[in-house]
């Protein structure tokens, strides 16, 4: 990008409602009082309000941005979730000057100029750093996008006004009798430079030989489950949780330190494998601690977010890059939504991220990325049977999109016993439990489904006559009130994927 006649000076938003443009002068933000001298529309707005308009939005403008910048768009220019990021915001906001759509190498020269002199550049000086006379901030895009995540939450938001919560059964809520150990090893892989970490959660005495393990999110640890763990060890189940080195909170820190690019669309295969590896490990007695009775023939899976989906393609659900070619160039889709970010990343490694484990048995899929990897019918693949987990409040894996159309077609065109909980008021992060969270809201329902899943045996395998096998009733939770939505499935509207 060649070097600019000027840098941005102006930010333009227009009103459509009052016709009319309220301009904003990026020098009136350097302080407050700038703005009580200035003469733009938000200077007058500022000094209606004594200044009091001002001092915030200095105060917000001018905080360092928790990343070193340059050094980290540098890493990331050529990722495709980078790049996927970039198409939203272009959409919203539009630079005057610029191409009509603002490509990753571009930012990086911004980024760089924003940086000069300072290693966390503040909002201001990255718009203050990109070329043009003026912005555009598109409120109609904003106001859409909006809307749209209120309808994308609508149906989950009146289900759970319609369905009765679970009621709660202390015996399935509260810890078990037995103290649990907790242990963190290594074991080495032949897919990752290092050794693969994992951490185990076990019953000091009394276990039941029975394996479940768990996998993280996106930018997410092992410690944030481990509430999970101590829960189901507490009630004899042995539970690892390996750490994805991809895609885990320290990449994240990486990341935003310039240090390493975001996540590489082959962690959609890598993280799977790593789940299997830990069964393996387990099998061949690699990890320590474990008790001598353990079977890993038989495994629960548990996840959440990208951990979901993980699950999903280990009980052999086949991802596919159909719906990403279809649907990600769509930016006014109206099932569009931040988990989009991600999914539309693995244009490139969907369809080689089949990593089916016939040893996993059962899954729990809280809040899944689904609605572009997996194509309708996909849960005829299945070997294992899933219980899928969505908040109503969930902003960026969605109810609606990710979790409701998904199981109402594949309960349309597939069946299999599968089986579908919404958790009222749950979002995409206050579904999880930390050691000292206990089971956290899911405790009662992750324990009713892995004592359902090992009761069945080979009876717990998907197929059109398969009973079902969450109980009835005394796994709900009172902060999050949990509800069966599976009755509804085959009745709920299916709208039709653009």
């Amino acid at each position: 990008m060649g070097a600019p006649a000027r840098a941005l000076e102006e930010i333009v938003v227009p009103l459509p409602l009052l016709q009319t443009n309220l301009t904003v002068k990026l020098a009136e933000l350097r302080n407050p009082s700038s703005l009580l001298r200035g003469d733009s529309d938000l200077a007058q707005l500022d000094q209606a309000s004594n200044g009091a308009l001002g001092r915030k939005l200095v105060e917000l403008v001018n905080t360092p941005l928790p990343l070193e910048v340059s050094r980290f768009i540098d890493t990331s220019v050529e990722s495709p979730l980078l790049n996927e990021a970039l198409a939203i915001v272009a959409a919203i906001f539009q630079v005057k000057g610029l191409p009509q759509e603002l490509d990753g190498s571009q930012l990086a020269a911004v980024f760089n100029r924003a940086g000069t002199n300072k290693t966390s550049p503040t909002l201001l000086d990255l718009l203050e750093a990109i070329p043009g006379q003026s912005a555009s901030l598109d409120l109609e895009q904003a106001v859409l996008a909006v809307d749209r995540l209120i309808r994308q939450q609508a149906e989950g938001e009146r289900l759970a006004k319609t369905i009765p919560a679970a009621d709660i059964d202390p015996a399935l809520s509260q810890l078990g009798p037995r103290a649990i150990r907790l242990a963190q090893q290594t074991i080495p892989v032949s897919y990752r430079p290092e050794p693969l970490s994992v951490v185990s959660v076990v019953p000091r005495t009394g276990a039941n030989g029975r394996l479940v393990v768990i996998s993280h999110g996106l930018w997410d640890d092992p410690e944030s489950f481990e509430g999970w763990g101590k829960h189901l060890a507490s009630h004899g189940y042995t539970v690892l949780i390996p750490r994805h080195p991809g895609s885990d909170l320290s990449q994240q820190r990486s990341m935003l330190a310039g240090e390493a690019p975001p996540p590489n669309p082959d962690d959609m295969i890598l993280r799977p494998m790593d789940i299997s590896a830990a069964i393996d490990a387990a099998a061949a007695g690699t990890l320590s601690n474990l008790p001598a009775n353990l079977r890993t023939d038989a495994v629960v899976g548990m996840g959440q977010s990208w951990g979901a989906t993980d699950m999903l393609q280990l009980a052999g659900a086949e991802p596919s890059n159909a719906g990403i070619i279809k649907r990600c160039p769509g930016l006014r889709n109206p099932s569009r939504n931040l988990s989009w970010v991600l999914q539309c990343s693995f244009l490139e490694s969907a369809n080689r991220a089949g990593r089916a484990d016939p040893r996993i048995k059962a899954v729990m899929a809280v809040s899944p990325v689904t609605s572009l990897l997996f194509d309708v019918g996909a849960a005829g693949q299945m070997n294992a049977r899933v219980l899928l987990v969505s908040g109503t409040h969930d902003w960026v894996v969605p109810s609606g999109p990710e979790a409701i159309v998904p199981m109402a077609e594949e309960a349309r065109n597939v069946g299999g016993g599968h089986q579908f909980v919404l958790a009222k008021g749950g979002t995409h992060f206050n579904l999880r439990a930390t050691l000292a969270q206990g089971g956290g809201p899911l405790g009662g329902l992750l324990l009713a489904w892995t004592n359902a899943a090992f009761a069945a045996g080979p009876a717990a395998a998907p197929g059109p006559n398969a009973a079902l096998l969450l109980p009835p009733d005394g796994w709900g939770d009172n902060t999050y009130p949990l509800m069966n939505v599976t009755p509804q499935l085959k009745t709920l509207p299916v709208p039709a994927n653009p």
